[in-house]
């Protein structure tokens, strides 16, 4: 199997290689049209799906095999809708904004900000759980030593 992925590779490769030098100048209106343009997004997307499908495969494989690995991927996962719920608690509907982008051309609604601030508290909320995670072990290292 090893062998026939490693020759699928560098046929892959060598086709991509082809496509590169038989792409047209930057400068030529229709590159965008060229049939090598296509057919080298064409191969991006199915390595793409290839890739996604395989770890995805993988993934699941190793978290039903492993002993315990399916509760730690529940608490993690059940955590991280605690962690967006919170946000979305916190976030508020402000129709200052929404004003303020109608303004500007920018068609919103109260929904739209208030999804956009629980977007920004998780990533904040996030954050700084994540810096707590990699300080506190540190600090504690360095003082019961």
């Amino acid at each position: 199997m090893n062998k026939i992925v490693k020759i699928l590779l560098i046929v892959i490769g060598l086709v991509a290689a082809v496509l590169w030098f038989s792409l047209p100048s930057a400068d030529d209106p229709g590159a965008i049209n060229s049939g090598s343009m296509n057919f080298m997004f064409i191969i991006m997307y199915i390595l793409l799906a290839i890739a996604v499908v395989t770890s995805v495969v993988f993934g699941l494989a190793k978290l039903f095999t492993t002993k315990g690995s399916l509760k730690k991927a529940l608490f993690a996962i059940g955590g991280l809708a605690i962690v967006v719920a919170v946000s979305y608690g916190l976030s508020s509907d402000n129709m200052a904004v929404v004003e303020a982008m109608s303004e500007r051309g920018v068609e919103t609604t109260e929904g739209t900000v208030k999804n956009i601030g629980m977007g920004l508290n998780v990533f904040f909320i996030l954050t700084v759980i994540a810096v707590i995670l990699m300080v506190f072990p540190g600090l504690k290292r360095m003082f019961i030593k």
